[in-house]
């Protein structure tokens, strides 16, 4: 692959990306919302919840607490997710393009680029969560979002809003790790010329979004009870490990499993697939020449080696060199490109010097710019003929 094609930049901008990204944000938190709602209850640690299914819990949310119970909270989630995922995504593109010239592992790269943005997202949508999650609890006081967020500042002061933001990072490093070198394992698997290509975009977010949920749901339930303080005041990830397994044991890690999983993957499935759709319009492009992003192959090829009885130590000990364009070929000058050829043999008896030939008669005038490849003689490169 030419290391022009592979270090050029996508067809789209970093305000396409952030765009982008914000609409895809919003719209999926938007769709899942009422499954988050039901995650949230199965996460709760309050004996009224704790026994039913996914399908009871949201029944018994509708039925006893109304219709509209399982999206109270969204518009704290719709402020926060817009902002927060244009920041996720536009600083996830830009590491990821950086990161190319540092290094050549693609899940280096994929790895790196999402802890720079789960960093920066996580301090964004932290606030967000606490009022969010704070709404979707069992007998929640609070009726609207603006009274979650004045009483909870009221009560607890700032740092309730990033108490659980370690643990959030904690669960959300290994999760944004594996979700994008997930999603990016796809992506160069089935659209390596990264088109704009909707059915791959759906099903490798979808992936992306059920293995990430799946690994880290133990440190999701630490951070739910973090941010609901159902329990009394939880002061820290520790001391929330420790009510969690006294009270419900080493399973009390895993409740809202299913429902994490179920929820997660649809939700990046049009996280995503919202997400290249909308940077694809913006863009306005045809689809030939569209790119969405770099194409995740590693420049560096491995050495040819002519030799039939190379031992495997040895191709592993070959350094990676970089693959010559075709251009730099087509563009070799003639004589380069030229097979050289065996200079004439040294006419037998003595050299004479430049002094000597500047006082010969029938020595020609000596031409100190003649080029190698000018000569025609032994006698017009300074030889004598005799």
């Amino acid at each position: 692959m030419n290391p022009d094609d592979y270090e050029s930049l996508p067809t789209t901008s970093v305000a396409i990306n952030m765009t982008a990204g914000a609409i895809a944000g919003v719209l999926e938190h938007i769709v899942m919302y009422p499954m988050d709602s039901v995650k949230t209850r199965m996460q709760s640690l309050s004996p009224a919840t704790s026994k039913l299914n996914i399908t009871a819990t949201f029944q018994n949310m509708v039925r006893k607490e109304g219709i509209f119970r399982p999206i109270r909270g969204v518009t704290a989630v719709v402020a926060g997710a817009g902002p927060a995922h244009a920041l996720y995504f536009g600083s996830y593109e830009m590491s990821k393009e950086l990161m190319t010239k540092i290094t050549t592992h693609n899940h280096i790269n994929y790895m790196a680029s999402g802890v720079i943005a789960t960093l920066i997202h996580d301090a964004v949508s932290n606030p967000a969560e606490v009022i969010k999650q704070r709404m979707q609890m069992y007998n929640s006081p609070y009726k609207s979002v603006v009274a979650c967020m004045r009483g909870v500042y009221q009560n607890e002061g700032l740092k309730a809003f990033y108490r659980s933001y370690s643990t959030q990072l904690v669960m959300n490093i290994p999760n944004q790790t594996i979700h994008f070198t997930t999603y990016e394992f796809f992506q160069n698997r089935l659209n390596h010329e990264r088109k704009y290509n909707p059915p791959v975009h759906v099903v490798a977010g979808g992936a992306a979004g059920a293995c990430a949920a799946a690994v880290t749901t133990p440190l999701d339930v630490v951070k739910t009870l973090l941010n609901t303080q159902e329990t009394g005041l939880v002061r820290g990830m520790m001391e929330a490990i420790k009510q969690i397994y006294t009270m419900a044991g080493p399973l009390g890690f895993f409740k809202g499993l299913t429902a994490r999983v179920l929820y997660s993957m649809p939700a990046t499935a049009i996280c995503w697939s919202t997400y290249e759709f909308f940077k694809f319009y913006l863009c306005g492009l045809d689809r030939d020449q569209y790119k969405s992003t770099i194409t995740g192959k590693n420049v560096l090829q491995p050495r040819k080696t002519s030799s039939t009885d190379t031992t495997e130590a040895e191709l592993l000990h070959n350094a990676y060199v970089l693959p010559v364009s075709e251009a730099t070929e087509e563009t070799k000058s003639p004589k380069e490109a030229a097979p050289q050829t065996t200079p004439p043999p040294l006419p037998a008896g003595p050299i004479k010097t430049v002094c000597e030939l500047s006082t010969s008669v029938a020595a020609p005038t000596l031409n100190l710019t003649t080029r190698h490849t000018d000569v025609k003689s032994p006698f017009d490169r300074g030889f004598s003929s005799t």
